[in-house]
């Protein structure tokens, strides 16, 4: 089937608007406060270096536990929106507390309340979405996760835009309510949202990934590698070419062809496979760390977005409905797993910072040795299965 007639199948499923509203009013409200947070917390707050790791890390090693604790029992539940409700009115009471806080543990009470419940919200919106799209559209259900991921990044996008533009108008209280009123309507449409009974215990094999601890290893270090350049990409350009803003520019560019690779890397995907297109996006991404590492020409660090966009692309998208597929029966779990370990990727995103002294360029060597790791590791698993193949032949 076309595109474009995929497309109109997808914006026909029943329901399907409120799931898309949804992520894309969560999106907003994500995007809205997370480049300014740490900021508010160092100049607002008064917060020390130490304490803002403490408080970010402690905030994420919660949302881990929370994630993964969850995805384990949830697939015994019949109905499942009732967990991303929960977690939105948690957040939203989280951010009250954190409007208050004028020291390290009252930042700590509120942000862990804030942002702790967040990895049940996404993990368990996808696993309602696959179940969704199983029933009622199960020709495009990968495609269908895509363009749903695509949606939270045009909300987070947004929010960047958003957060930018009310902080100028409303300082940062303003910011913290955008993000509050995130959360609100986002209970809002799910409360709305007409859920897909499930079974509990129902098995579905069809379309299913074989498990594979290798190849889980191999993501989690492609989201380190990702995590890193994250936090550091916008230092070193910073230092290196004398204006913040600069970071910004790349950003918005990541992001145009983002959204274009996305739907590009779904159908490439189901033509030649998932792992066989994650291991040439990783190996853009380790020729983006190299550049970056190696290069002084801005125009270069713009040259790259392209190719470092596919890469995202299909981390972000195929790579999560690969992993959600390994453990097809079990939805909430597989989308919970995915959520846990781009948390764990972050938080070494955090960490990092503590043990590294300096900004330079020469961090992304790093990222680039854990993505050469990684495409090891993916050589080793395809090798396997065409081995595996010439042998049952």
């Amino acid at each position: 089937m076309s595109i474009a007639s995929d497309f109109r199948q997808f914006i026909r499923i029943r329901w399907a608007w409120a799931l898309v509203a949804a992520m894309f009013l969560y999106g907003i409200g994500v995007g809205v406060l997370a480049p300014m947070n740490a900021v508010y917390m160092k100049d607002g707050i008064g917060l020390t270096k130490l304490q803002i790791t403490w408080v970010f890390s402690s905030s994420l090693l919660l949302n881990m536990l929370l994630t993964v604790a969850v995805g384990l029992f949830s697939d015994r539940l019949r109905r499942r929106k009732a967990i991303p409700m929960t977690a939105a009115a948690l957040c939203a009471c989280g951010l009250l507390l954190y409007m208050r806080a004028d020291s390290f543990v009252p930042a700590l009470l509120g942000m862990a309340l804030a942002s702790a419940p967040s990895g049940m919200i996404m993990g368990q919106m996808f696993a309602m979405a696959r179940n969704h799209y199983t029933r009622w559209a199960p020709n495009i259900v990968e495609i269908s996760q895509l363009w749903l991921r695509a949606t939270f990044s045009v909300g987070f996008f947004t929010g960047l835009l958003v957060g930018a533009n009310v902080y100028l108008f409303a300082s940062f209280r303003g910011v913290l309510w955008g993000n509050l009123l995130g959360y609100a309507a986002l209970f809002a449409l799910l409360l709305l949202y007409r859920e897909v009974e499930t079974e509990p215990g129902t098995k579905r094999t069809a379309g299913g990934e074989p498990y594979s601890l290798a190849m889980l290893i191999a993501l989690l270090l492609l989201s380190c590698a990702d995590a890193i350049r994250g936090l550091y990409l916008p230092l070193v350009v910073s230092g290196k070419f004398g204006d913040p803003r600069y970071a910004s520019y790349l950003w918005s560019a990541q992001a145009v062809f983002e959204l274009l690779f996305m739907t590009v890397a779904g159908y490439w995907a189901a033509k030649y496979g998932s792992k066989r297109l994650i291991l040439y996006a990783a190996a853009g991404a380790f020729v983006t760390y190299i550049v970056y590492a190696q290069t002084d020409s801005l125009a270069v660090y713009f040259t790259m977005q392209p190719i470092y966009s596919f890469f995202v692309s299909v981390l972000l998208g195929v790579a999560m409905g690969y992993v959600q597929r390994m453990f097809i029966h079990r939805a909430g779990f597989g989308a919970s797993l995915y959520v846990f370990i781009t948390q764990t990727a972050a938080l070494v995103g955090y960490m990092l910072p503590l043990v590294v002294p300096g900004i330079s360029a020469d961090i992304f060597y790093i990222p680039a040795g854990l993505v050469l790791v990684s495409v090891a590791i993916q050589c080793v698993v395809l090798l396997k299965e065409r081995a595996v193949g010439y042998n049952k032949a």
